[in-house]
């Protein structure tokens, strides 16, 4: 049975989850030298893991830590080499759908992987229903994840998924059972010296100078969760005329389109730096503006991680998971429909979930964070 002390931990560190039975793990006899984090997502879900890998450093300050994840995430690996050692390019298996699966770059791949010889790997890639087996495939003396149904063999240390939890609480989880110090779920992003040497070049471009500046981010990677172009038009317009404020537009050269979109509806001049950053030059950004009103995705956290008021539209994504847990810097607009939470990328039907928050919402929320700097959120 789990014991008290740990007991009260987990129920402190995600209230609104039920208690699971766990025994207490014991460190092993051996030292602990090398482990790794298999997690091939993206940027939003690594941004998320930044607290259990916090806490993992801080438990195991003498061993190296590799992430195993997607090829993006070699310059994430190097800005956040303070928690992590070493990248690993994660190759693809069977059924996890990040990467198409080659089975002879597998084989190759969980060769090289199980000759590193593991002391720890933490399964940190969802509820463990095609992850676990991979992770248990890298040969590590101790595996640790969540899992589905019955603990699998060869899974030394794991929990039942708890998939009402917050995820920065759910990654947090794993790392707590391997008695790491109690974590805290703030999120963080580094910036560098040649960062902010980037935005300040980028920002000589500036129309005026004269503040406020807002961050409009209309892309995101699934157009279900992208809030209607010309609704991001209409809230650019008024709050440039109301607040005399800068319209900045963000995104990646995948989201070009999207943001034109906005820009054929507006009625404001608006400096659009779509495709002129690289991830440290857009955090840099962020980090200098006032207001940022986003879709949810990866730029989202990064407000957050940079302390920047902000604004997230939910429509498919459940917010219980995906939202920061302060509401008053950063808060959301959602509207609560029956269709939503969903997995769709595309929506067979109306898009309701996003279509029916309306501007008028976004800018008084807005308004209120500009002229109070604090909101309550009505989501």
């Amino acid at each position: 049975m789990i014991d008290r002390e740990r007991a009260f931990a987990l129920r402190k560190l995600a209230p609104q989850a039920e208690l699971v039975q766990v025994e207490p793990w014991q460190r092993p006899s051996f030292p602990v030298r090398r482990i790794a984090v298999f997690r091939a997502l993206y940027l939003g879900d690594l941004l998320l893991a930044v607290p259990a890998l916090r806490a993992l450093r801080a438990g195991f300050p003498e061993a190296e830590i590799t992430l195993i994840g997607l090829p993006w995430a070699a310059s994430f690996a190097q800005r956040f080499r303070h928690y992590i050692d070493r990248f690993v390019e994660f190759v693809g298996y069977p059924g996890i759908q990040e990467v198409a699966f080659v089975p002879e770059q597998m084989l190759r791949f969980l060769t090289e992987q199980r000759a590193y010889g593991y002391d720890l790997v933490i399964q940190m890639h969802g509820s463990g229903r095609t992850s676990d087996a991979l992770a248990i495939a890298l040969g590590g003396r101790v595996t640790v994840g969540y899992y589905e149904g019955r603990q699998p063999a060869g899974l030394t240390l794991g929990l039942p998924y708890p998939d009402g939890w917050p995820e920065v609480f759910r990654n947090l989880g794993l790392v707590y059972l391997l008695g790491c110090p109690n974590g805290y779920p703030a999120l963080e992003f580094p910036l560098s010296a040649e960062d902010r040497h980037e935005v300040a070049t980028l920002l000589r471009g500036l129309p005026r100078a004269a503040r406020p500046w807002i961050g409009l981010h209309s892309g995101a990677r699934a157009p279900a969760r992208r809030w209607p172009a010309e609704y991001f038009a209409t809230v650019a317009g008024t709050l440039a005329r109301r607040f005399n404020a800068q319209i900045i537009l963000t995104g990646s050269n995948d989201e070009l389109m999207t943001v034109r979109e906005v820009e054929k509806h507006m009625t404001t001049r608006a400096m659009n730096v779509v495709g002129k950053t690289s991830l440290g030059g857009l955090a840099a950004l962020i980090s200098k503006l006032d207001l940022f009103i986003t879709n949810d995705t990866g730029p989202a956290h990064i407000a957050n991680a940079v302390d920047t008021p902000s604004i997230t539209l939910f429509g498919p994504v459940d917010p219980v998971r995906w939202a920061s847990r302060d509401r008053a810097r950063h808060p959301i607009l959602r509207q609560p429909v029956s269709c939503s939470p969903c997995a769709y990328r595309e929506c067979p039907i109306d898009h309701r979930c996003l279509r029916w928050i309306t501007p008028d919402r976004v800018i008084a929320q807005a308004e209120a964070l500009l002229l109070k700097g604090t909101v309550t959120c009505d989501a």
